[in-house]
């Protein structure tokens, strides 16, 4: 069992889980014990309650609902609704799928990019905003979408990108 310290030794580079922090997430996934297939669940709470599903945490996950660490870190990484690294207070998405990518969604998220100085997975210094790829966010009628948290701007252009940006301040 992870004991408030990943069991590598520190070798990964990963941080220290608080007592807290590991019996709240034994606490969700323990709300799921009888619940087939709850993976998907048992992240997506976890990631609300802790924030992002660094290395530490899939361990306990995985160790906890006896799911190999392989199987947790693929569906942590195939989906983009999970982050393992800690996002900015304000999460900006940019569509870049067909609908939106030909509507000009390459250049709203090179706009994005250019004015917070940050690549995709990143945080900015100051942790006000992270930057993300998305591949479809199913709001084509509205392309190029940008998403800020769970905000949809539809039908943004680069020039628009700035305004958007100085409304979150």
């Amino acid at each position: 069992m992870l004991e408030n310290k990943c069991s590598c030794g520190g070798e990964c580079g990963c941080k220290a889980l608080s007592g807290e922090a590991v019996s709240k997430i034994k606490e969700i996934i323990a709300s799921h014990k009888d619940q087939e297939g709850a993976l998907i669940e048992v992240l997506h709470e976890v990631q609300d309650y802790y924030g992002y599903l660094p290395f530490e945490v899939q361990k306990l996950i995985s160790e906890e609902m006896n799911i190999a660490l392989v199987d947790i870190y693929g569906v942590v990484t195939f989906y983009t609704a999970f982050n393992t690294e800690p996002a900015g207070k304000y999460r900006i998405s940019v569509c870049l799928g067909t609908a939106c990518y030909v509507k000009g969604s390459q250049k709203v998220y090179d706009k994005i990019k250019d004015l917070l100085k940050i690549n995709e997975g990143e945080v900015t210094p100051d942790g006000k905003f992270s930057l993300q790829a998305a591949r479809c966010v199913g709001a084509c009628g509205l392309a190029p979408v940008m998403l800020v948290n769970d905000e949809v701007h539809g039908k943004v252009t680069a020039d628009m990108v700035e305004e958007i940006l100085k409304s979150y301040n």
